[in-house]
């Protein structure tokens, strides 16, 4: 039970906090996860904060106060390649590839991705400006604008900006990632067999996992770069740099642990 079968014929003026409290807790009543119920009320709440932005209601309360699942921590799930796995994997996921590759070392999550259009690859900065964000509605894929901290500029690695620039559409304002008929990029599950996500895990000897987790990937290349908490707050579009540090702790403990060897190597012909 997603958002289109119950507020799709809705006049968005009319949906008030007890009809999406009360559609939460169905969904989590009928056995939906907590990912899922997250999911989907991101969703709605995406949905009625752009009808608030054009205009089209004075505010968006009725998602504002709802009592949502907690989705449990959980960070033995994540899963992060290392810079050999992740090319290895890029190199088998065709001509998605090159999203691979934008995923896993530039930490974009997906519906930023698929949102990049060719005049948002700044190739003389080497940025790339995350402006806008595709999600899926329904059957329907819906454009919008992230919130103002989440809209920012991207480094890319010069090696990965060059063959960007080489795949880059002529035309500004095409899609940078698209399927073959030009539409918006549809999501990749990390279950059925049939995805060419799961085909190129299999083919690279990895283990499943999702596509969000090549953002975990690129904190985790870019924390053993040297990058500091500011310098990924602003490369992930966190709002603050304590979210950063809440959400990728364990990847910075581990890098605490390198600290000592790398000031040992400064000192230890003085000491």
């Amino acid at each position: 039970m997603h958002v289109a079968p119950v507020f799709g014929e809705r006049r968005i003026a009319s949906i008030v906090p007890s009809d999406v409290q009360a559609w939460v807790s169905s969904m989590s009543s009928n056995g939906a996860s907590a990912s899922t119920v997250l999911r989907s009320f991101g969703v709605l709440k995406g949905i009625m904060e752009m009808a608030q932005r054009d205009r089209l209601i004075a505010h968006a309360d009725c998602v504002e106060h709802i009592q949502l699942p907690h989705k449990p921590a959980g960070k033995e799930d994540r899963h992060y390649l290392t810079p050999e796995q992740l090319v290895a994997l890029a190199g088998e996921s065709g001509s998605h590839g090159l999203l691979v590759l934008v995923l896993g070392l530039c930490g974009l999550r997906w519906g930023e991705a698929s949102g990049l259009r060719a005049r948002d690859v700044d190739v003389d900065k080497g940025v790339l400006h995350v402006r806008r964000t595709i999600t899926k509605v329904g059957v329907d894929y819906v454009e919008g604008v992230p919130k103002s901290w989440e809209r920012r500029d991207v480094p890319v690695p010069a090696s990965l900006m060059r063959r960007l620039q080489a795949a880059l559409p002529h035309d500004p304002d095409a899609l940078v990632f698209c399927e073959a008929d030009g539409h918006a990029l549809r999501q990749q599950s990390a279950t059925p067999a049939w995805g060419w996500w799961s085909r190129a895990l299999e083919r690279a000897g990895l283990e499943r996992m999702t596509c969000h987790d090549l953002r975990h990937t690129a904190v985790s290349i870019a924390v053993s770069s040297g990058a500091n908490v500011k310098a990924l707050q602003r490369m992930l579009g966190h709002k603050s740099a304590a979210m950063t540090l809440d959400v990728y702790a364990d990847l910075f403990d581990e890098d605490l642990l390198g600290v000592s060897t790398r000031v040992d190597e400064r000192v230890q012909s003085l000491l």
